[in-house]
């Protein structure tokens, strides 16, 4: 199955091969009623991580660096994702799950996309 991803202007390239990592990735990984997909959403300023059921195609838990409890505290983006990391791993343990899918939407496993699963690891979400 070929997949065409359609090159903007700008950063273009660098675009089309996140979206066709992504698709690469969501191939494999779908999120169920016993473990929802994690899906991390990266930009330059802010991040939301999600937990979601797709089965029902409800968002379960989620928590963002535009929450009340962490906008405006300091430290850097890598800090910043630990806090949403550790806050969405708590949202998603009230609501009773205790193991997920980690979707890291094309980004590599690296930086605040590992800062944000290792601090969701240490608050005791399974993945």
């Amino acid at each position: 199955m070929t997949v065409s991803v359609k090159i903007g202007k700008g950063n273009g390239y660098k675009n089309a091969a996140r979206k066709r990592r992504a698709i690469r990735v969501r191939k494999r990984v779908v999120g169920t009623e016993v473990r929802p997909r994690l899906v991390v959403t990266r930009s330059n300023r802010h991040m939301v991580a999600q937990v979601i059921d797709d089965a029902k195609g409800h968002t379960l838990a989620s928590a963002s660096t535009l929450d009340v409890s962490i906008k405006g505290t300091e430290g850097d983006k890598t800090e910043l994702a630990k806090k949403v990391g550790s806050l969405v791993a708590e949202r998603a343990k009230a609501a009773g799950i205790e193991s997920v899918v980690f979707d890291r939407a094309g980004n590599r496993y690296a930086g605040r996309i590992a800062a944000l699963a290792d601090a969701a690891r240490e608050a005791g979400l399974d993945f």
